[in-house]
């Protein structure tokens, strides 16, 4: 048996809410083959997961999702061209999945989960990869490593809404998935040269000098 993943979040290919063509319910006889690995049922169905747009056969043993996260497809054929891809652990469909396609879904998975707890473990369960074989691969094909890339992606959207809202400096770190205010400010200085209060006074600075400008 597998454990259950608790991420649940939808994804599509912009990283926002779910688009992927719908499965059919998975039976209550399909949902226990998929938690007890059954590969006595491989070919009969292939289930497919929402939150990470993955599919596999009911053999696979990738972290185990949450039922209302998994739908069925009879065949792979139906899974691909709902948009779902297949999962590089199980090779539903027979063959390799590319290292390219296989970190760009974990690139979209990040944009969509970034404010969340996510961990290199996390990633690489959501993508039904080792962490190990994850880390190397992403950094190989990004240049950056998974959880640097996770950093860079909280960075941009902290950046955003430090000039987009008025929600203290604490609030904005919390809401991009920092977990404490400190590790906010001491990693958005490390990336961005200035603390958060610092660039969101400096981008008011600069506001009101263009505006100074046009006004002369």
């Amino acid at each position: 048996m597998r454990i259950t993943d608790s991420i649940g979040f939808g994804l599509r290919e912009d990283g926002g809410g779910s688009s992927l063509g719908e499965p059919q319910l998975l039976g209550d006889s399909e949902w226990e083959a998929v938690a007890a690995c059954d590969g006595s049922r491989d070919g009969e169905f292939f289930y497919a997961v929402r939150t990470t747009g993955i599919f596999c056969r009911p053999s696979c043993r990738s972290r185990l999702p949450n039922r209302e996260n998994a739908g069925l497809f009879r065949t792979f054929g139906e899974a691909l061209a709902a948009g779902y891809r297949p999962c590089k652990r199980c090779r539903p469909t027979g063959e390799l999945v590319p290292d390219e396609d296989w970190i760009t879904l974990a690139q979209r998975f990040i944009r969509a989960h970034y404010a969340e707890r996510l961990t290199l473990e996390a990633l690489a369960a959501a993508c039904h990869g080792s962490p190990f074989h994850l880390h190397r691969t992403f950094h190989k094909i990004v240049g950056v490593t998974p959880v640097e890339y996770i950093q860079q992606v909280r960075a941009e959207a902290a950046k955003e809404l430090l000039l987009s809202t008025d929600l203290p400096v604490a609030a904005v770190g919390k809401r991009c998935g920092w977990p404490n205010t400190p590790y906010f400010t001491t990693l958005f200085k490390k990336m961005t040269g200035m603390t958060p209060a610092a660039y969101r006074r400096n981008a008011a600075d600069r506001k009101g000098e263009r505006i100074h400008e046009r006004t002369k």
